[in-house]
């Protein structure tokens, strides 16, 4: 049975952390994946949550009834400034405190580096992991690693390397449907790519939204200017609104027996995200329910 959670970032400017709990239950969902939120943890800023909130947080998991099943953290712990990558370093310690009190076992994060030196990077990442690895086994916490567009690690087949290299059973893998064409260079191999992971033993989160395939029509897809600018432009759109072969996805997660998370990240659809969100769960429910 998979959990499908909640990434409550269209409602983030507009509700407080204890509110999106609330927001997701009304939208009928029992989990939610908290991404970066300022009051929580933010991107490469040390976490602010303190003990009064946590306290709210989790008097609002017990009356709203939807549980924090993830924490979708963003820090720069491949960074080749060494001072940066402590400090970085520093951020995790105190959110995987936070994640503890909060009961969370599971982590999402990205590699978060730099693409342009990514050698170095590399070296980075094992050695904040192997400096992390006393903290994340004291609170039985597991960490699903993602690639991700414009990061040092870019590609499936790149990350499953960097996961399995780091030989540790509590280090998985999240397989990001939006970013399926940056991992796969365009070629789209969705099937391949999760079997792969499934078939190590490391797949144990899968993003949901859809994308278009930024490569395609010879890489016209996207306009960037000026042409060759060193950006990488990818979509969190609604199921359908992209190019994603979504049977393909769900019929490869249906055989593999999937019992993970399934995070629901549309994002950028403010305006309609009651109506997103709730069809996106109709469809997971429908489809691996």
């Amino acid at each position: 049975m998979v959990d499908i959670a909640l990434d409550p970032n269209m409602y983030y400017p507009t509700h407080s952390p204890t509110q999106v709990l609330y927001k997701a239950a009304e939208l009928g969902y029992e989990f939610i994946e908290m991404s970066p939120l300022a009051p929580v943890h933010f991107w490469h800023h040390y976490p602010k949550a303190d003990d009064a909130l946590i306290v709210d947080l989790n008097r609002a998991q017990r009356d709203s009834g939807v549980r924090i099943r993830t924490l979708n953290p963003v820090f720069n712990w491949s960074s080749t400034d060494e001072a940066e990558r402590n400090a970085q370093v520093r951020n995790w310690r105190r959110l995987l405190e936070i994640a503890d009190q909060l009961d969370v076992r599971e982590i999402t994060s990205e590699f978060s580096g730099d693409r342009n030196t990514p050698r170095q990077c590399e070296a980075q990442w094992y050695r904040s992991i192997e400096e992390l690895t006393p903290d994340f086994e004291r609170y039985g916490i597991r960490l699903n690693m993602e690639a991700h567009p414009y990061d040092f690690i870019e590609t499936h087949d790149e990350a499953m390397l960097l996961v399995r290299g780091a030989n540790k059973d509590w280090i998985g893998y999240e397989y990001c449907c939006p970013h399926t064409y940056h991992l796969s260079k365009g070629a789209g191999d969705v099937e391949r790519m999760i079997r792969d992971a499934a078939d190590a033993g490391k797949l144990r989160e899968v993003h949901i939204a859809d994308v278009f395939n930024h490569a395609a029509n010879d890489g016209n897809r996207y306009i960037v200017n000026p042409p060759g600018a060193d950006v990488t432009v990818h979509q969190h759109n609604e199921i359908g609104f992209g190019e994603v072969p979504w049977e393909t996805v769900f019929s490869t997660l249906r055989d593999i027996n999937f019992d993970g998370v399934l995070s629901v990240c549309v994002f950028g659809w403010h305006e309609r995200a009651d109506e997103i969100n709730k069809k996106v769960l109709a469809r997971l429910q429908a489809e691996l329910g």
